[in-house]
């Protein structure tokens, strides 16, 4: 079987035409969650929100996309931890699990678990299909975040919307129209190289 027919099937995610291996998938954890740290200093106050703008969203995504659901769970999941215990790497270099935003970082988690699921799917081979994996993404990261900063901030659901979702759509159609060029794109490079 040719390595472009490989890289065409269902099943398979871009992570994995890296040679398998124990030290691949760590080095592919951390490097996810070191990744996503990194995004969340690309950080945009938003006036009146907890909530900033941050790159962090998108780089949770992408590394699910690409990584597949366990992986991308797994680097998620270190991602959270680590910066519940204190690394100061979630948005505008804070840390801890007490703020009104950390919700959004659980959603990510399961967000990134879920679009790597699709991507094992071929969710992310073209460009509509990767429009929607990004869009169920983001609806699970409000689903949890939302209420979360509810939870954490006592506003009611009106306002939570209008602070914790609604100021952030135009970046998310932004996030998933680059991972819509970029995962395709990959994909087709990864073909070619075959």
């Amino acid at each position: 079987m040719s390595t472009a027919s490989v890289v065409t099937r269902p099943g398979l995610v871009l992570a994995d035409l890296l040679p398998a291996s124990r030290l691949r998938d760590t080095a592919l954890v951390v490097g996810g969650a070191a990744l996503t740290g990194l995004a969340a200093q690309i950080s945009v106050p938003v006036p009146g929100s907890p909530v900033p703008v941050t790159g962090q969203t998108f780089a949770a995504l992408l590394v699910g996309s690409a990584f597949g659901a366990r992986r991308g769970f797994l680097a998620l999941a270190l991602y959270a931890v680590a910066g519940a215990a204190g690394v100061p790497w979630f948005a505008e270099g804070t840390s801890g699990a007490s703020g009104a935003s950390f919700g959004y970082v659980l959603g990510m988690l399961l967000a990134a678990t879920l679009v790597g699921a699709l991507a094992r799917r071929g969710g992310d081979r073209s460009v509509l299909r990767t429009a929607g994996a990004m869009v169920l993404g983001s609806a699970v990261i409000y689903a949890v975040g939302v209420p979360y900063l509810m939870a954490a901030t006592g506003l009611p659901l009106g306002k939570a919307v209008a602070l914790g979702l609604t100021p952030f759509l135009i970046g998310d159609a932004v996030k998933a129209a680059l991972a819509m060029g970029a995962l395709p794109a990959a994909w087709k490079l990864a073909g070619r190289r075959g």
